[in-house]
């Protein structure tokens, strides 16, 4: 159970490290190319793509093991101290905000809804 609370807090601490590093990459005093990484870093970490897919068994979950705290650590040493002292407190105000389950509603209704419109052509088309 130790475990379990000890992979939830480091999977926590990397979350916030990827929006640290968001702000990070909106911020001019931090240099082009942390930028430049920062900016992929981000992608990588929120994308729901990656390198090696995640049904693959182990492999699935070892590039988001690796690869993401990598860049994390890479990029953290590009950026000034007090750049990222100042963009990890606005990352902490980011994940403290409450869940707008009123939107995630709104957005899935939008899915539903063009998932039939694509059944319905597709049956229209399948039909003639």
């Amino acid at each position: 159970m130790k475990m379990v609370v000890w992979w939830r807090h480091k999977a926590q601490q990397l979350k916030l490290e990827a929006y640290t590093l968001y702000f990070a990459y909106r911020d001019p005093r931090v240099p082009w190319y942390a930028r430049a990484l920062a900016i992929f870093v981000v992608a990588y970490a929120f994308s729901p793509i990656d390198l090696i897919p995640d049904p693959i068994p182990i492999l699935g979950h070892l590039d988001d093991l690796v690869l993401i705290p990598l860049g994390v650590l890479a990029v953290r040493a590009m950026i000034p101290e007090p750049v990222l002292a100042e963009c990890r407190d606005k990352a902490k105000t980011l994940v403290k905000k409450p869940q707008n389950w009123v939107a995630a509603g709104i957005i899935i209704v939008i899915w539903l809804m063009i998932v039939a419109v694509g059944v319905l052509w597709a049956i229209r088309l399948a039909s003639n």
